[in-house]
C-alpha cells in the first residue's frame, strides 16, 4: 500500500473514532476530566515544591512548569493516537483477535496501532499546551519560529520514542501468557521525563538519561524552548528515536511469526 493509502485508511479511522465519540460523548467527557485531574496535580506539585525552594537542579519554578508541561503534551498526544490500541493487543493476541488485523490490507503494525483515537486524551494537549505557553509568558520568553518549528519536530521524534517503548513492551504478549504488568512500567518509567536531566547523578543518570531515554524525551524540546536550539540534545533525541523504533519493529516482526506459527 502506498502513503497516499495509509492516509485514507488513518483518516476514515479517525472517523470512526469521532462518530464513536459523539455516541459516548459523557464518557468521553468524564475521561477528559479525569486526565485533567491528573494534570492538574502535577503542576499543584510544583507550586508546593517550589514554595520551600527556589531552584531544583538549577530548574526555577517555570522553567520547571515549562517542562512538565512538555512531558504533558506529549503524554497527552501518545495516550491520544496510540495507547489504547497498543493496550488491546495482548488480549487480542490471547483471544485470536489479531486475524482481524493480519487480514486488513496494510502493514500489521500500522493497523494495530491506528485504528482508534482516544479524543479525550487529545482533547487535553491544548491543555498542556497553554501550561507550556503560561511558563514561556512568565519567564519572558520570545522564540522565534525556528525555535518553534524545532520544538515542534522534537516532540514528534519524542512521541516516536514514547510509541517505540509501548511496542517493545506489548510485543512480549507474542511469547507470554500477560503484559498488562508490564504495560503499567510504561507509566513508571516515563514519570521521569517531567524531571530535569541535571538532577540524576551517578548510576541513576546513566540509567534514566543515557540507557533508556525517558529523561532526553522532554528535556530536548523544553530546552529548545529555554535556551535555543541545542544540537548535541537535538542529535541525541533523534538517534534514540532511530535506535529504539528500529528495535521495537525488529521484535514486533518476531513475535508476528512467531503468532503466525502458532495459527498454522
Amino acid at each position: 500500500m502506498k502513503l497516499l493509502g495509509y492516509i485514507r485508511l488513518w483518516l476514515a479511522c479517525a472517523r470512526y473514532s469521532v462518530m464513536r465519540t459523539m455516541m459516548f460523548r459523557f464518557d468521553t467527557l468524564m475521561w477528559a476530566l479525569v486526565e485533567l485531574f491528573w494534570m492538574s496535580v502535577n503542576i499543584l506539585t510544583i507550586e508546593v515544591i517550589y514554595s520551600h525552594t527556589d531552584s531544583i537542579a538549577g530548574w526555577n519554578e517555570y522553567e520547571m512548569l515549562l517542562l512538565v508541561g512538555t512531558a504533558m503534551i506529549m503524554q497527552r498526544l501518545f495516550m491520544g493516537f496510540f495507547w489504547s490500541n497498543l493496550f488491546e493487543l495482548g488480549r487480542n493476541v490471547r483471544t485470536g483477535h489479531f486475524d482481524f488485523f493480519l487480514a486488513q490490507p496494510g502493514n500489521p503494525l500500522f493497523m494495530v496501532s491506528t485504528r482508534k483515537l482516544d479524543i479525550d486524551g487529545l482533547a487535553n494537549v491544548f491543555v498542556a499546551a497553554s501550561v507550556v505557553v503560561f511558563a514561556a509568558h512568565k519567564l519572558d520568553l520570545h522564540p522565534g519560529f525556528l525555535d518553534i518549528a524545532l520544538y515542534v519536530v522534537l516532540l514528534a521524534i519524542g512521541l516516536v520514542i514514547h510509541y517505540s517503548t509501548m511496542v517493545l513492551v506489548v510485543s512480549l504478549t507474542f511469547w507470554i501468557v500477560k503484559t498488562e504488568g508490564l504495560e503499567g512500567t510504561y507509566f513508571t518509567m516515563y514519570e521521569f521525563s517531567r524531571l530535569p536531566r541535571q538532577a540524576f547523578k551517578g548510576v541513576n543518570n546513566f540509567v534514566f538519561v543515557y540507557a533508556l531515554p525517558v529523561v532526553i524525551v522532554s528535556n530536548a524540546p523544553a530546552r529548545t524552548l529555554l535556551h535555543g536550539p541545542q544540537p548535541d540534545l537535538m542529535l541525541w533525541l533523534f538517534g534514540a528515536a532511530a535506535a529504539w523504533f528500529s528495535l521495537a519493529v525488529f521484535v514486533f516482526n518476531r513475535g508476528l511469526r512467531r503468532y503466525a506459527s502458532a495459527s498454522s
